[in-house]
């Protein structure tokens, strides 16, 4: 069994939830420059020129590479001999993404009735998805989510015959649809199979794969290639302005389906496409 204290998981939140909007991870920023060298529209390599500089400036300066800071979700994998200490977990996080937003100065967007209103003040409470595996590590993914790109997400409850072929026409159609609104060049993030609310979680979840990864399984890394080449084929650009960057990548996720389902959902991220991960 190994104990790790609620006030260290905290203090690491807070520190990530600041970094996350301070510093693309290094597959982002490269994969931006890479767009860059190769978009042919004039629009969209100035487009990408000045989101490589504004990201520059909040690495350097520390201040927010977006006005939207997002609202927290944090992805957890607790091994099962894992003791937390000193306090409960969920309420650790919670207490790190206060602290983060409130010292670092993050817009805090977090209502707390949906319908009501009223800012909670601190961007509490986070979403957390946790997941108990093997072993005795604690692995958090702290993940930032502005409501631009949220609001690009979709779920269908599609037909089993609809296949492959649906898949590809929901994903197409859908980023035809946002055009600009999510702020490209965007990471596609797509479910497939589980339930409403599994499939849903998939597509949030392959967001956090590395650009430039592929699916284990060729068949889904086959489709994550040509859905790329379907998304850049529809002109979007950058920021919707035109242009062969609409996506920097698309990643699968899937699940397990009942026979009578076949979910399949998408959850993008802007260029500001802010994760950051510690394993302790």
């Amino acid at each position: 069994m190994r104990e790790i204290e609620a006030s260290r998981i905290a203090e690491e939140v807070a520190r990530l939830c600041m970094e996350a909007n301070f510093e693309l991870e290094d597959d982002v920023q490269k994969a931006l420059e890479k767009a860059h060298d190769a978009e042919e529209s004039p629009a969209g390599r100035e487009v990408l020129r000045q989101i490589i500089e504004n990201s520059d400036i909040a690495r350097n300066e520390r201040i927010p590479m977006c006005q939207d800071t997002g609202l927290a979700v944090i992805f957890v994998e607790i091994g099962q001999d894992v003791h937390i200490t000193g306090g409960d977990f969920e309420g650790a996080i919670n207490e790190g993404v206060a602290k983060g937003y409130t010292e670092g100065y993050l817009r805090k967007s977090a209502l707390a009735d949906p319908i009501r209103g009223g800012n909670t003040g601190d961007n509490t409470p986070a979403v957390i998805h946790t997941t108990i595996v093997p072993g005795e590590t604690l692995k958090l993914w702290v993940v930032p989510k502005g409501g631009g790109s949220e609001n690009m997400s979709h779920i269908a409850m599609m037909k089993p015959a609809d296949g492959v072929e649906g898949i590809k026409k929901f994903v197409v159609e859908n980023v035809k649809a946002a055009s600009g609104n999510p702020c490209p060049p965007i990471i596609v993030g797509v479910g497939i199979g589980g339930t409403f609310e599994r499939c849903a979680q998939l597509a949030k979840k392959a967001l956090l794969r590395e650009i430039g990864s592929t699916h284990p399984d060729e068949f889904y890394a086959a489709l994550e290639k040509e859905l790329l080449e379907m998304v850049n084929d529809t002109g979007v650009g950058p920021m919707g302005l035109g242009g062969r960057t609409t996506a920097l990548a698309v990643h699968i996720e899937t699940a397990p389906r009942h026979i009578a389902s076949f979910p399949v959902s998408m959850n993008v991220n802007c260029h500001a496409a802010r994760h950051k991960y510690i394993e302790l």
